[in-house]
């Protein structure tokens, strides 16, 4: 199977479900291309039981054996990033800028333990022979929400900017956490010294940031330079790689660094509006990265509908169908509950109160591809069944949170709204 004749089929996917999508159905882009990718590899495996039809399956599900994680964390994670970073508003992101980090760093941490300790409570009664660390790494997996997921699905549902922004930034921050908590239990349970996960965080955090900074900051006087709008794109395409590759070489997080450039470059950008609005009249920079995401994203939703033909369930699957639903949604709910009492009385996003901004992050907390290649990543250190277990713990995760959290967040959100209205009539009535 050579790589041109695989992304052929992905691309032919992607615009059959996509005008499908547009003629009949009318689902958000994003859900229906996971949604019928997913169909369509379920088809497959259970054609593919049926000996008279195996042999004319085989080539079919060569391509469940594509390397996503490879795909994703050594490929087009970094651009997936940067392109959505750059949509981000600074000014929103200041106003916001403690209930993001609260979320990003103190929501992250307590609903990973909390996950943890949840998921090893029912692992111990139901005798799946799991650590409490190897629980917690679990929750390290699936409590991190998916930049991916959350930019280009929740953006299109209507929210309000002040709402969104929070969504989005915790959601392209707290990865962070979530890879320096996963490498830190990762060390524990190799065996080897799992370090000091304070000192992990912040070495991830502040080279990603130091390397981004100074890195965009060289690369943008380069591009000041130039009035060539073509020139402009390369230079973004070789800050994103460059930072990336630095970080990832030194141990630091190239997710938050990309991120980081992302939002630099659009800082940057805003600084010289007028220059560019010159230089670039046709807006080639921004067409090129937002159709270069939508691509991205499409390309990633198919892959990791089809990736589901190469998984393998395990024997505890039925168990792990409510077990990882229930937990994920516990677990995040009590973080950000945990993040909002330390946020200021009558000053939490959207006016929100602490029950109703804790009920409408947690339903909008989605989880994707980054979840899924971390769990992927467990199969060189742990047993096979409990690779097994974390393998579909995630894709039960990814996949619900998608394709049910993602199909009912505007009626959530709706229904939050309305809440919030009646209690802020009532208050003001009184």
């Amino acid at each position: 199977m050579g790589i041109l004749s695989f992304f052929a089929v992905v691309a032919l996917l992607i615009v059959l479900i996509g005008v499908a999508n547009e003629k009949w159905l009318h689902i958000q882009s994003d859900i229906v291309l996971i949604l019928f990718s997913l169909g369509i590899s379920v088809v497959v495996l259970l054609l593919g039981r049926i000996p008279s039809m195996a042999p004319y399956l085989s080539e079919i599900q060569e391509y469940s054996n594509f390397d996503f994680a490879s795909y994703l964390l050594d490929g087009v994670l970094c651009f997936m990033l940067f392109a959505g970073a750059s949509r981000v508003s600074v000014k929103k992101f200041t106003q916001n800028i403690r209930p993001i980090s609260l979320l990003a760093l103190l929501g992250t941490l307590v609903s990973s333990a909390v996950y943890g300790i949840l998921f090893f409570g029912i692992a111990t009664v139901c005798r799946m022979n799991m650590s409490l660390w190897t629980c917690i790494l679990l929750g390290c997996i699936v409590s991190p929400t998916d930049p991916i997921a959350a930019t280009g699905i929740l953006n299109k549902l209507g929210m309000s900017k002040n709402v969104t922004s929070v969504i989005e930034c915790e959601s392209l921050f707290n990865d962070g956490t979530g890879v320096a908590l996963f490498l830190f239990v990762k060390g524990i349970l190799s065996q080897q010294s799992g370090g000091n996960f304070f000192y992990i965080m912040g070495k991830e955090l502040f080279g990603a940031v130091a390397v981004a900074v100074v890195v965009s900051v060289l690369l943008f006087g380069l591009m000041r330079m130039t009035k060539d709008p073509v020139r402009h794109i390369l230079i973004s395409l070789t800050d994103v790689m460059l930072v990336y590759c630095i970080c990832e070489h030194l141990g630091f997080s190239g997710v938050i660094a990309s991120v980081v450039c992302g939002m630099l470059f659009a800082y940057m950008r805003s600084r010289i509006s007028r220059q560019i609005t010159v230089l670039d009249p046709e807006e080639l920079y921004d067409n090129f990265w937002e159709v270069a995401d939508g691509i991205f994203n499409a390309v990633l939703f198919v892959l990791l509908g089809m990736s589901v033909m190469h998984a393998q369930p395990s024997s505890y699957f039925l168990i792990l169908l409510p077990v990882s639903i229930a937990t994920v949604i516990l677990s995040r709910y009590a973080g950000v509950r945990i993040c909002s009492c330390f946020m200021e009385r009558g000053r939490l996003p959207g006016n929100y109160s602490g029950r109703e901004f804790s009920m409408l992050m947690t339903w909008s907390a989605l989880k994707g591809g980054l979840s899924l290649a971390l769990a992927l990543g467990t199969a060189e250190f742990l047993p096979r069944e409990t690779y097994l277990i974390v393998l579909n713990t995630a894709y039960i995760t990814i996949f619900f949170t998608v394709l049910v959290q993602g199909l009912t967040t505007k009626k959530v959100y709706r229904a939050i709204e309305n809440k919030k209205n009646r209690r802020i009539n009532g208050e003001r009535t009184r």
